[in-house]
């Protein structure tokens, strides 16, 4: 088993002249729950669509669980994008049995139970729920593939506190040790409690990458506190 379940080499992104990622070196180990930091347009969401093969680089290289991009390596990730993909008409029920069809990798008792413990009806159609419960379906749709590494954009953006500590839970009790967790996000202070990682990225570049503890010691202050200094937020 390969050490890294994630490698970047030497990354670079752009969109016509604008540059959205330069020199991106990048090492993730098993087992870590990492954020992804950075303000909007700092080039988060334009990395985790690279990691999943939804972007091509412009240079550079990437591995996931030892593949580089391509059918192995998306077996390997499980993607929760920032915006709902899923339509309105559908049931829940029916999402489920399109994600076991879909994903050798998805399992469906593991996502019926977390449906049952937040008193989700299967039988419900996705418009007749709240913001908050769509995601937190999505979540479980995501966190019930038995991935490599799970790319999270967002996912505590747009829900209330209550759906966000229920959220974080599911994320830190369901991924297995083999795997590795990246939570993308500006919320740094709803998120930080449950990071193992943090990695500061701005207008492309990476800027820090370290442990928590090392940040807090190092610093003297939290993670968001030291966020916010750097980025002068």
């Amino acid at each position: 088993m390969n050490e890294y379940v994630l490698e970047i080499k030497n990354l670079n992104k752009s969109y016509g002249k604008k540059q959205a990622l330069t020199d991106v070196n990048l090492n993730l180990e098993r087992g870590r729950i990492v954020g992804l930091l950075g303000p909007n347009g700092s080039g988060k969401t334009t990395m985790i669509k690279l990691i999943n093969g939804l972007l091509t680089p412009n240079s550079g290289s990437i591995t996931v669980d030892g593949n580089k991009i391509g059918k192995e390596s998306r077996i390997a990730v499980s993607y929760l994008p920032d915006k709902t993909y899923l339509p309105d008409w559908i049931k829940v029920n029916d999402i489920i049995k399109m994600f076991s069809d879909f994903y050798e990798n998805f399992d469906p008792a593991k996502a019926m139970d977390m449906l049952s413990k937040l008193n989700i009806n299967g039988n419900e159609r996705l418009k007749t729920l709240s913001k908050g419960t769509k995601e937190k379906v999505q979540l479980i749709l995501v966190m019930s593939r038995n991935a490599k590494l799970y790319l999270l954009d967002e996912p505590i953006g747009g829900v209330d506190p209550a759906a966000r500590d229920y959220i974080l839970n599911t994320i830190i009790t369901t991924y297995n040790p083999d795997a590795s967790v990246v939570i993308s996000t500006h919320l740094i202070s709803d998120i930080e409690r449950v990071l193992d990682e943090a990695i500061f990225i701005n207008n492309g570049h990476i800027v820090l990458h370290d442990t928590v503890d090392n940040i807090r010691e190092k610093e003297g202050k939290s993670v968001d506190g030291y966020f916010r200094e750097v980025f002068k937020c």
